[in-house]
């Protein structure tokens, strides 16, 4: 059994991690409540957008308009995971890592023995995990979460944007936790260029009756302009999602390792407690005996 010291040492010792994981379930609590917020009212107005550039993509396929919609096939490979700067988040950052891996494994295995394969890390915990587990990222941005805003995302989809009209890359796929609740997050990996007919999971089911409906301008001059505003749009909605996500993971995770405390703090003081009365009794008996051997 252990001394009354080292018993009353590990109860300080809990009761300050306690106070932690507490005060930082707090803070998340209130940091989901403004992301929430953002991603719900975001995501209508992207799977709207989605949705009329699909509907209306179709008349542009094989144009030189539709530079985002060619499929070039799966050569040269940019994989994005979306993680955090910061842990204490469950799993939230090892399924983003695992599933990154097992795409490179299972569905890129070939282009990343061959060097076509890229990895553009969304985050300081995933760049750092997939280091050690071998897979060296070829960019890492950790400054977006800093300030997450429509701005500062179309800067980086700009770039990938770009880079996929050069041919730089043939396929750009997104990977993050999509925010579902506090408690649940749905992993994705979602290709991000070239635009896909079906990407949205959402879409309603066309009506048998569509109607016929006049574009003005023309549609090929609607879509020059809303096919690179709904790429930027994705990836904001992404990184609003695994924002959110995160916030709601950390919460979850210290409200459980609060819990854990309180049974811990429990268990500790009834052994504290024995402990107590196992020396008072032993005390007592000395003394007894002591006045027992006197008597003699």
């Amino acid at each position: 059994m252990p001394s009354l010291k080292e018993v009353r040492i590990r109860i300080a010792s809990v009761k300050s991690t306690r106070q932690i994981t507490s005060a930082m379930k707090m803070v998340s609590a209130s940091k989901l409540r403004r992301a929430q917020n953002a991603i719900l009212t975001m995501r209508p107005y992207s799977n709207k957008l989605m949705h009329i550039m699909q509907d209306l993509s179709h008349d542009l396929e094989g144009s030189d308009e539709g530079v985002y919609g060619n499929d070039r096939g799966e050569h040269k490979i940019l994989l994005v995971p979306i993680t955090s700067n910061r842990g204490l988040c469950g799993a939230f950052n090892a399924n983003i890592v695992k599933e990154t891996i097992n795409l490179i494994n299972e569905r890129f295995s070939a282009q990343w023995k061959s060097g076509n394969v890229e990895l553009f890390c969304l985050g300081k915990k995933g760049a750092d995990s997939l280091k050690s587990a071998g897979f060296e990222p070829t960019r890492i941005n950790t400054e977006i979460f800093d300030a997450l805003t429509f701005e500062n995302v179309v800067a980086i989809a700009e770039g990938l944007m770009a880079e996929f009209v050069n041919k730089k890359y043939d396929k750009i796929i997104l990977v993050y936790n999509e925010f579902k609740n506090a408690a649940v997050q749905i992993l994705k990996a979602e290709q991000f260029l070239p635009v896909s007919g079906d990407q949205s999971d959402d879409k309603p089911e066309k009506e048998e009756n569509q109607a016929n409906y006049i574009f003005e301008p023309s549609k090929k001059e609607i879509l020059e302009a809303l096919v690179p505003k709904s790429i930027k749009v994705q990836l904001f909605k992404a990184l609003l999602d695994s924002f959110a996500a995160e916030h709601g993971a950390r919460m979850t995770a210290m409200h459980k390792a609060t819990e854990n405390a309180d049974e811990l703090l429990k268990d500790l003081k009834l052994s504290y407690n024995k402990a107590r009365q196992a020396a008072i009794t032993n005390e007592i008996l000395e003394i007894v005996g002591g006045a027992e051997a006197l008597n003699a």
